[in-house]
């Protein structure tokens, strides 16, 4: 199932079970509520519950025993240890702690995919902050921002100078927003001429492109970053537990 089409309503349940367990409401070894009672306390599908615990299930935050109900387990061993996941790392880490420079800043008009993340009508204008990093003095990989007009005004996101604050510090605290979770999607496509030419990549290299739509406890797209990674010099890993 893509990522776009994952119901806010699950984040959300996913995160505040989450959020219950590490606080001791639901301590190691209890019996978590039943589908029935989350259905009511939170007011959601069946659907959008199952599918909430089993990805508890599967991060190893709960267990199934069949006849008795679910049991809380803790917060996994893995989750204390595992990297940021892409969209995080370039959200919350400053600007200036990554060597790059600004390749475009201003209001233009969303593409497709970018709209349809944001919940925006086609052809919508959006603002957008796009940067090349650098790595041992290469080009590595381009990170831009996209934004609704109205969420970049007052910010320094128009600034051609690194940001000494992550992307997630400086909207919050000039647009008074929080950012709840990241959906976040990777897909391979051939580079444009411009990118391979920016990149310094052969045009017979694909990208990487990593898609994160970032969020608010309400499930509303707040922004979208997309990164451009040659396949070349790049390796996504990720690390999760076996349920």
């Amino acid at each position: 199932m893509s990522l776009e089409s994952v119901p806010p309503k699950y984040a959300q349940l996913v995160q505040t079970l989450q959020r219950r367990i590490e606080a001791g409401t639901y301590p190691p070894g209890s019996l978590l509520p039943s589908e029935n009672q989350l259905i009511q306390e939170f007011g959601i599908s069946r659907p959008t519950v199952v599918a909430a615990l089993r990805m508890l299930r599967e991060q190893g935050w709960i267990d199934s025993q069949q006849g008795k109900g679910r049991f809380v387990r803790g917060r996994p061993a893995m989750s204390t240890v595992e990297q940021p996941r892409s969209g995080q790392a370039y959200v919350s880490s400053p600007e200036t702690s990554s060597p790059g420079e600004v390749l475009d800043v201003g209001a233009v008009t969303a593409p497709n995919r970018i709209a349809v993340l944001l919940g925006l009508k086609p052809k919508s204008k959006v603002f957008l902050r796009r940067r090349l990093l650098s790595h041992e003095g290469e080009p590595s990989e381009i990170v831009s921002i996209w934004l609704p007009l109205d969420l970049s005004e007052g910010t320094d996101l128009t600034s051609a100078e690194p940001l000494s604050q992550g992307l997630r510090e400086h909207i919050e605290a000039r647009k008074s927003v929080h950012f709840d979770h990241v959906l976040e999607q990777i897909v391979a496509r051939m580079p444009t001429s411009a990118e391979a030419t920016r990149l310094g990549m052969p045009k017979n290299v694909p990208l990487l492109v990593v898609f994160a739509s970032l969020r608010d406890a309400a499930g509303r797209a707040l922004a979208v970053l997309d990164v451009l990674l040659p396949a070349d010099r790049h390796e996504l890993e990720d690390a999760y537990p076996i349920s």
